[in-house]
């Protein structure tokens, strides 16, 4: 297959089902990028001079950095493996994970100084009139307006398609997208608060709300930083939602103590970004293991998921101690 075959995720062929899925969020990522570019010009109109509505058109903004990270780093990950990338390329998807997260953090942050400023100071915002259709209407109901109606597309639409896909694909990074989306609903709501609080005089629930924005932008990126950093640093292979370790470990140790001349098994299973790489230990009851059944164990394991990207069987006398047996007394474990 060529290097940019959408089958494939480097050495990894996809399934049927995850070849599907991967389409699915690609087009899903570009109406995404289409149906926030909308948003952000339309806001544009009617930001007036709402803190809380400039912090949520921001939001905006910073939202498209998901879909950007996630369609380049697919470039990559597409390609094989080869003598200067030996594991491949899939490092990409953590690494746009990572400068997703710290935009989010690092603007968040200044959106929040800039809100406690705004409160500390006792700046009273305005918001002033449009003529429309020869009619003169307060622009704070246009704001309400436009905030209403474009929550309907992360919420209802490409926000829970997404949350489909990530787990078929063990895709973080469209996992956190997906979050990010299902949750704009908060930040609409909060501008709304604060457009609201303006036209009634209550100047400061217009700060408030752009604070609350901002303390969820900063959690957001934080979070997704995290999480990031802890892939990139080779932590124990976790879930698409880092809730827990994947089970994948587990079906791996209990497949090679199935094997009659295996003893005892345990592995090491690192995250590259979608697909896993695997170091399986085995003691064994033979004092000599020929080849062909390492061989034939390292294609069984490659078999139980299509995740597998690389996978080595190697025999040892004891097994190291840093390393998952997959049983609820393992030392990985109780760590």
């Amino acid at each position: 297959m060529s290097r940019g075959d959408p089958h494939r995720f480097g050495r990894t062929d996809l399934p049927p089902e995850q070849h599907r899925a991967l389409h699915s969020a690609i087009r899903w990522e570009y109406f995404t990028i289409g149906y926030t570019i909308v948003t952000i010009t339309v806001v544009a109109f009617v930001v007036g001079g709402s803190q809380s509505m400039r912090t949520a058109w921001i939001e905006d903004m910073l939202s498209l950095l998901p879909q950007i990270a996630f369609l380049t780093a697919l470039l990559q990950v597409r390609r094989r493996p080869d003598v200067d990338h030996p594991y491949g390329r899939h490092r990409a998807m953590g690494v746009g994970h990572v400068v997703a997260g710290v935009a989010l953090a690092t603007v968040g942050l200044n959106l929040a100084f800039e809100a406690v400023s705004g409160l500390v100071t006792g700046d009273h915002p305005t918001i002033g009139t449009v003529k429309l259709f020869g009619v003169t209407v307060w622009l704070g109901w246009l704001m309400v307006a436009v905030m209403s109606v474009i929550v309907i597309g992360p919420v209802f639409f490409y926000g829970p398609a997404k949350a489909r896909l990530a787990p078929l694909l063990h895709n973080k990074l469209l996992y956190a997208d997906a979050d990010m989306a299902k949750a704009d609903w908060q930040t609409n709501a909060a501008s709304i608060v604060g457009v609201i609080g303006i036209g009634l005089g209550v100047w400061w629930l217009d700060g408030v709300a752009a604070l609350f924005i901002s303390i969820g932008i900063v959690r957001d990126g934080f979070r997704n930083t995290r999480s990031a950093v802890a892939d990139l640093m080779d932590q124990r292979a976790r879930t698409y939602d880092d809730e827990e370790p994947h089970p994948l470990g587990r079906e791996v140790t209990e497949y090679l103590r199935g094997l009659p001349w295996v003893d005892e098994a345990a592995v090491r299973m690192r995250d590259e970004g979608q697909v896993f790489h695997i170091e399986a230990f085995v003691t064994t009851r033979r004092s000599r293991v020929p080849l062909r059944w390492l061989t034939e164990a390292s294609a069984g394991i490659a078999a139980l998921d299509w995740k597998v990207q690389d996978v080595v069987v190697i025999p040892v006398e004891e097994l190291p101690d840093e390393a998952d047996r997959g049983t609820d007394d393992s030392p990985a474990l109780r760590r």
